[in-house]
């Protein structure tokens, strides 16, 4: 893994963009399109800001995301859909296509074949993610399914999951939280060409140290990314901390 410690998340967002927006230009250049996986978080906030500034020809470009709740309707304010909406969507030119996760469909079994056999047909350019406070990856939470190759399957929320969701003021009570949630599976993300990390804040410290440094192990549902050939991490000094080995 190729890993940057930044100052502030600002510088943080910034170089995890500049770094997407690369792989994306080398996608259009070399196929005429660009596929990509967008995430969503707080981790996330910088790096989509930064991102949606980036001189790249959006026509071509195909945007899919991670993961949704179940239930949860678009409108919600902790919508996946309506975080990447405002976020995103709303702020690049002509897009050529979002992929939806429809986390509140009546047929969660049709929507699940529905996506499965959409993003069988992209090469995935690159995927931006972050980690879980408990080391999920995308809502693959601990034990995550390492063997899997269905594209997106309904997974459940474990506590640690739901707690983080609460702690960042998505939902009013915890019992607002979803049990399950639609989820890319582990993977699917690695068949992505590029990974790039994006991870921020003091209380992802022991996330990142698992991820980077521990064993892979699906009870560190992220740390599988060590497998992976191409993968940039961007964090902030507080993630960092517990880093033994920073910037390696």
């Amino acid at each position: 893994m190729d890993t940057e410690i930044h100052d502030d998340k600002q510088t943080m967002g910034r170089a995890a963009a500049k770094d997407g927006a690369n792989a994306i230009r080398t996608a259009i250049e070399r196929d005429g399109r660009a596929s990509v996986i967008v995430a969503t978080g707080a981790s996330q906030f910088e790096m989509l800001d930064h991102l949606v500034r980036e001189d790249i020809d959006w026509s071509k470009v195909t945007a899919f995301h991670l993961d949704e709740y179940v239930g949860l309707p678009e409108s919600h304010p902790a919508s996946f859909r309506g975080y990447l909406k405002s976020r995103f969507i709303d702020q690049v030119q002509d897009l050529g296509a979002f992929v939806a996760v429809n986390g509140d469909a009546d047929d969660l079994q049709q929507e699940i074949t529905r996506l499965n056999n959409r993003i069988a047909e992209e090469t995935i350019a690159v995927c931006f993610a972050g980690v879980g406070e408990n080391c999920h990856l995308a809502f693959n939470d601990p034990p995550a399914d390492f063997d899997t190759e269905t594209p997106y399957l309904v997974v459940d929320l474990d506590d640690a999951c739901r707690q983080q969701q609460y702690g960042e003021g998505w939902f009013p009570t915890l019992d607002d939280v979803p049990m399950r949630a639609i989820s890319m599976s582990v993977r699917q993300i690695l068949k992505s060409r590029e990974i790039i990390l994006t991870i921020a804040d003091a209380r992802k410290a022991d996330a990142v140290k698992a991820a980077l440094e521990g064993p892979v192990t699906n009870l560190a549902p992220a740390s599988i990314l060590q497998t992976h050939g191409a993968v940039k991490v961007h964090l902030d000094q507080p993630a960092a901390q517990l880093l033994t080995s920073p910037g390696d």
